[in-house]
Formats: C-alpha cells, structure tokens, sequence
C-alpha cells in the first residue's frame, strides 16, 4: 500500500475542508525513539520519583548505614499507627501495601534492563518489564510493552458504559526533567513508543477542562467535519497493519473526546475558578487536584494519571535547603535529605487528596467512589534498588475496597497489588502481570 508521510485525514461540510494529520505508523518506515447499585468509580494513578529513603529491607548494601524504615508501619490489619512517612497523608485513611517487589524476568541481552529506573518504573505503572526490543541502557531510551494501568482501565470494557467527554486525563506537576525525550517525559503509555505527555500548568489544565465554545453554531458545523473525517479514518484503518490499526485508534481519541465536548451545549456542573500557575509543589498539587475532582465529579472523565515529579527527577528542593536536584541527592547518599524530600512529596500527595474530600449531596464523600493508587518507581533512590516498592490505595472505590488497612508480604508480587485495585474497581480480572509477573491472587483481606 503507498501512503505519502505527509497525508492527512480529511472532512469537508458544505464547502469547508478539515484536515488533521496521521500519527506515525510502521508503514512509513522507522518509528522514532448499565446502572448499578453503586456509583460509577473512579481511578487515579499517582506517581511520585525515587522511592524512600534506603534501609535495610531494601538489602544488604542499604542496610550498612543503620538507618530506619521510617515508612513500614509495625502493625498490620486495620488502625495501624502512622510512621513518620505516612504521617501527612494519615487524614486519608490510606491503605499500605508492603514488601512488594518486580515479579517480571530480566532478559541479558540487551543488558541493563534490571536497573530500577526502567524495570521498576515499568513494572510499577504497567505490571511488565519494558520492551526488549530498543531498550539502550547507556543512552537511557526505552518504551513499554503495554499501556499503564490508568490507560488499561479507561479502555477496559467493563469501565465505561457511556463514552465520557475524556476517556483519561494526564497531568503533572514538577517541570523538571532527567532526560527531555521519550520515558523521562510522562508516566503514562497507551503502549509502545506512545506516550501521553502530561498537562503541566493548572492554567492549561483548566482550559482543557472547562473551556466552553459559546458558538454552538460553530460546533454543530464542527461536529459534522469531525464525523466526515472519522469516517475516512475508518476507511483508511481497513487498508493498514494491526499495529498501526491500533496507533491510528489511539490517535483518534482525542478527535472521540473533542466531538463528545461538542456534542455537549453545557457543562453539567459549575467550573472552577482560573487558576493561577504561581505555587510551589504543593499549592500545585492542590490546584491540580481540585480541577480534576471537580471534572470527576461532574462525570467529564473518571480516569487520570498525576505525575507528581517525573522518573529520576532532577527537581531542586531548594525550599528544603536541598542543593542538589534529587536524583543527584539520591545517588550521593545523602539520606536525611531524601527523608526531608520524601516527607515533603507525601505533603503534596495529601494537597492533592485533600480537592477529593467533597461533598457527593447524600453525606458521602467523593474520594469513597473512587480510588486512587500511589506509587514510585522503585523502593529506595539511592541503589535503585526495587525491593519494599512503595504502594498506597486511597479511597472506597464505591465499597468494594477497605480503608486504613496495612498488609504486608515480604518478597511479596507487586502485580498482586496492581490485581487488587482492578478487582476493587468492580472489573472481573481473574489475572494480571506479565513475563513472570503473572498472578491470580488479589488481596482479598482489601476487598470488601
């Protein structure tokens, strides 16, 4: 089949052309690097980098320095006793899951795909190791095999019965960055080599949300090029690969979510103040949180991912007497201040969980529908070491999930975690985890 690099998909109403471009596909050569008896959930992926501070659960090199866990709460079961760690995000009524760890294989070749920066980001966002296939360790590049498990439920067929206005919403916070390209960026993939880059300014993320077009005039007219351009975007999919099938379908739903907001006259709830950009992590944090629960609310999306700082982030905590980025910090070993970072990331954390404690108007609270999952990239910065990878789930998720529970499994599979929250959910995953990961075993001490 010959398709020129530059074609475009095309609509044309009454006279009026509308052209949008193709993603890349593989044909172009290389790619580069129904009502129920309980509300509707919602799920969250919340990301923050560099682990914990090290300690001895995390091995035998981490545990040289004598320092504490001062992450791991002693009791386990419910009503445990905040750690100095856990302590800002206590108001949450936090579930913590221990001892966790990457289950997935570690191909040789090419080597360095067992660095926790690439394996146990991966393994922590998607329940898999990355792609073999271009992984390069020493110019740190490397893609997913699959999407993340915000993606995986915003496209699960038992999520949604209605097409939202947006099927997921990807934002962040820390513009600081490791690497400028590729997995450095986001935390958030529909697959391999396509990520979705997260809106970084509470300003941007408003507009996105809560812009409104008063022409409905325009719209209608909009709508129908919309509906003549996805019409030859079907007629073109039936001419490609499987692969590229899929690339052009995730390319489309963005056009899916702009006639879904066209389709609308109005919004169904009343929209935020602007929000300013100025603030620090944390005031960000709140803001960020605070549009996205009022978009939840008002039923615009059920499904966001929130990159607090992005993998092996470069942020400079200068506000915490920090001189060093963090992930230099991290690898000089300088473990009080990781503590003081780490510390401070939870407070942001909670800035954020604190936009979801609203009103639902029948006493409960938003945060009981929903659930939000927590998690870094490995346990601790400083070896990256993937042993006792942090994870916390917030929220009822409608009643099917416990609250201010602590389990622990020493060495334990992280995918069990990652099964919980989807069976919590209400999906019907009898499975997940892949290439050695794989598991059929929840925890069902959660699951109410």
């Amino acid at each position: 089949m010959k398709l020129k690099r530059r074609q475009f998909l095309k609509g044309c109403v009454s006279g009026t052309v509308l052209s949008l471009a193709l993603p890349p596909l593989e044909l172009f050569g290389n790619l580069a690097h129904a009502q129920t008896s309980r509300p509707d959930p919602f799920f969250g992926l919340f990301f923050w980098a560099n682990g914990l501070p090290w300690h001895a659960r995390h091995g035998a090199q981490q545990a040289a320095g004598n320092h504490p866990d001062l992450w791991t709460p002693n009791e386990t079961g419910p009503n445990f006793n905040g750690t100095p760690l856990l302590q800002p995000i206590m108001g949450h009524r936090p579930t913590v899951i221990s001892g966790l760890e990457p289950y997935t294989e570690i191909p040789s070749s090419p080597p360095g795909q067992g660095d926790g920066h690439m394996r146990g980001f991966m393994v922590a966002m998607t329940g898999d190791r990355p792609r073999p296939e271009g992984f390069n360790h020493s110019a740190h590049s490397l893609t997913a095999l699959r999407g993340t498990l915000d993606q995986y439920v915003a496209r699960h067929p038992e999520f949604y019965r209605d097409t939202p206005f947006f099927r997921s919403i990807e934002a962040g916070v820390s513009t600081a960055r490791f690497h400028g390209y590729g997995h450095w960026n986001a935390i958030s993939y529909n697959g391999p080599d396509s990520i979705n880059l997260p809106i970084m300014a509470p300003s941007a993320l408003y507009q996105r949300l809560f812009g409104v077009r008063p022409d409905n005039t325009a719209a209608i007219k909009e709508t129908q090029m919309l509906d003549a351009v996805i019409a030859d975007a079907r007629r073109l999919q039936m001419r490609l690969g499987a692969r590229d099938r899929q690339r052009l379908e995730f390319h489309l739903e963005g056009i899916y979510s702009l006639q879904n907001r066209l389709n609308a006259s109005t919004i169904e709830c009343e929209a935020p103040p602007t929000p300013s950009d100025q603030g620090d992590l944390i005031e960000k944090s709140r803001i960020m949180g605070e549009l996205l629960g009022v978009a939840v609310q008002c039923g615009l999306t059920r499904t966001f991912s929130m990159m607090l700082t992005s993998p092996a982030t470069t942020h400079l905590f200068n506000n915490l007497g920090v001189p060093d980025g963090m992930h230099k910090t991290c690898h000089d070993g300088h473990w009080g201040r990781v503590r003081d970072i780490t510390e401070y990331q939870m407070q942001a954390l909670s800035a954020f969980l604190t936009a979801f404690d609203r009103d639902e108007g029948d006493g409960s609270r938003l945060l009981d529908r929903g659930l939000v999952y927590a998690t870094s990239e490995y346990g601790e910065g400083w070896k990256h070491g993937v042993k006792e990878l942090p994870v916390v789930l917030f929220g009822g998720a409608g009643g099917r999930l416990a609250r201010g529970m602590h389990v622990r499994e020493v060495d334990g599979n992280l995918a069990r975690a990652q099964l919980t929250a989807l069976n919590a959910l209400g999906l019907s995953d009898d499975r997940f985890g892949f290439n050695g990961a794989e598991t059929d075993a929840p925890f069902t001490e959660l699951l109410t």
